[in-house]
């Protein structure tokens, strides 16, 4: 038991060799991304819900609900215990999430209990009524500000693009997320939680960004603008605090080579392109080596992305930097038979599964002098 307490501290403060033959010790904290997919409760509320309940056709029961939260709290548990293994994340980015009460259940969940996660939440205007949120740490992460700030896209955005693409068809396919009468599209919020981790400011942004419903063209000009409004964010934090720390995470529905995020973040493959007020993104190497975090249209894909600014990038370790990023795929989460096999596993008529996302996750380390 003495020799498992010693390898669990090492772990905390783990080392890492350097080519001088010197081995240096970090502390490291995990933050995370992941997608709930439809966590919703079983009471029937303002919000298009009634899918989600004992009588709708999903035939939501109280038991179902209580696997669901289960099922959630043991991944979360576990994201980043590769190298992180005493701890689970201390930022835990949400989305599809119907309220703040399935959260507080959530992190009342045994796997979660003992974290003390505290919950930043706002509602939504999306149709459905899902929303994203962070969880964090108590003891290490301190919020001292947050908001949600509206993505305002209309509908003639998309017919505007198809004209200018010579398709000037009827764009208006998702009409679960169209006010006709105003012709915005009610989508999520984006949130922006300002704290100090472990003393160190961090600003940390949560998306879900508008479907592909009607087509991956039709709505692309949708999430370019919410590309384009991470981008203001970013630029607005940078001009109080030109070497802020920020990290943008969330299902963006479009993959790291898309417009949204090459031209509208602005964000880069490999971190020697990353200037001052730059933006790197570790996901976009990943998924051209092959990996995945969710399947669409029977391809591999990854919508879901953390993104950090250059000053995480930096190499002097004197403060949180950002190290390497994965995607959390255990097999217990995969599909293993059937059509979709290899997919992750989600909720069925007959099982109740995790998320039809896996979740991603970067590591954050300072050097223990």
């Amino acid at each position: 038991m003495r020799i498992k307490k010693l390898i669990a501290f090492f772990f905390v403060l783990f080392a890492i060799s350097t080519t001088n033959a010197q081995t240096k010790k970090f502390t490291i904290h995990t933050v995370a991304f992941y997608n709930f997919e439809n966590l919703f409760d079983t009471i029937n509320g303002t919000n298009n819900d009634e899918e989600w309940l004992p009588d709708g056709t999903q035939n939501w029961t109280s038991n179902k609900y209580k696997q669901k939260l289960h099922n959630l709290a043991r991944v979360l548990s576990e994201i980043g215990s590769t190298d992180n293994p005493n701890n689970s994340p201390t930022l835990i980015g949400g989305c599809e999430i119907e309220n703040r009460g399935v959260l507080e259940d959530l992190v009342k969940e045994p796997a979660l209990i003992n974290k003390e996660y505290g919950i930043v939440h706002f509602d939504s205007p999306d149709k459905r009524g899902i929303d994203v949120a962070l969880l964090y740490q108590k003891k290490h992460f301190k919020p001292t500000s947050y908001k949600n700030i509206p993505l305002l896209v209309y509908r003639n955005q998309i017919n505007q693009a198809a004209k200018d693409k010579n398709e000037a068809d009827d764009a208006s396919d998702d009409k679960s997320e169209i006010d006709k009468n105003l012709d915005r599209v009610y989508t999520r919020d984006v949130l922006l939680v300002t704290g100090f981790l472990d003393g160190e400011e961090v600003n940390v942004m949560v998306n879900h960004w508008p479907s592909r419903s009607g087509g991956e063209k039709k709505s692309s000009p949708f999430r370019e603008a919410a590309g384009r409004l991470n981008r203001q964010i970013m630029d607005s934090i940078f001009k109080i605090n030109p070497n802020a720390k920020i990290i943008t995470m969330g299902d963006l529905n479009d993959g790291s080579y898309n417009k949204s995020v090459k031209e509208g973040i602005g964000a880069k493959r490999k971190k020697e392109e990353v200037k001052q007020f730059g933006i790197y993104n570790p996901f976009e190497e990943m998924f051209y080596k092959g990996n995945a975090s969710l399947f669409y249209r029977d391809a591999g894909d990854i919508f879901d992305q953390i993104m950090v600014s250059e000053a995480l990038i930096k190499n002097d370790y004197s403060t949180y930097k950002y190290w390497k990023a994965g995607i959390y795929n255990k097999p217990y989460m995969i599909t293993t038979i059937g059509q979709y096999k290899g997919y992750p596993l989600r909720h069925s008529m007959t099982e109740i599964g995790f998320s039809d996302h896996f979740p991603v996750y970067i590591y954050l380390i300072k050097e223990v002098k």
